[in-house]
């Protein structure tokens, strides 16, 4: 009987994990039917990570060889924008180990990249933060998104 009641209460624990396996195979088969799937979200123009800011802006954020990130602001037809005043500051990584990035134009034909101070920490994923001023007297706009760096 002990035998037969350890059986019992194993599949009434067992069961309910069986059937959300279940369901989040579905959920993921029907996004993907509605093309609503991306698997890293909107690449931009260079392959890059596109933010759209809820303040008006487009950017798109690559990273380099020596793993610094290089900032391009676009337009509506996700266009490079000639930087003016444009300021960007970030932190990368978690909270536990952050790295402080500040940006600085780049030169000749990285004239409008904001190019990171900094590489990049470790990692496949990096949280990033981003404190954005498109003018110099405009309001900060922060913006976290996690860059996928594979």
């Amino acid at each position: 009987m002990k035998a037969t009641t350890l059986t019992a209460v194993l599949t009434i624990l067992v069961t309910p994990f069986a059937f959300a396996a279940e369901d989040h195979d579905h959920d993921h088969e029907k996004h993907e039917e509605h093309g609503e799937h991306e698997e890293h979200g909107k690449k931009g123009p260079n392959g890059g990570h596109v933010v759209e800011s809820k303040a008006g802006f487009t950017l798109e954020v690559t990273v380099d060889k020596e793993r610094k990130a290089r900032i391009i602001f676009l337009d509506k037809e996700m266009k490079p924008v000639a930087l003016d005043a444009q300021t960007i500051t970030g932190i990368a990584g978690e909270r536990s180990a952050p790295t402080k990035l500040a940006f600085a134009k780049g030169k000749d034909a990285d004239a409008n990249v904001l190019i990171a101070d900094k590489a990049l920490p470790t990692g496949a994923h990096v949280p990033l933060i981003l404190t954005v001023k498109t003018t110099a007297d405009a309001k900060a706009i922060t913006e976290r998104f996690e860059l996928h760096l594979h």
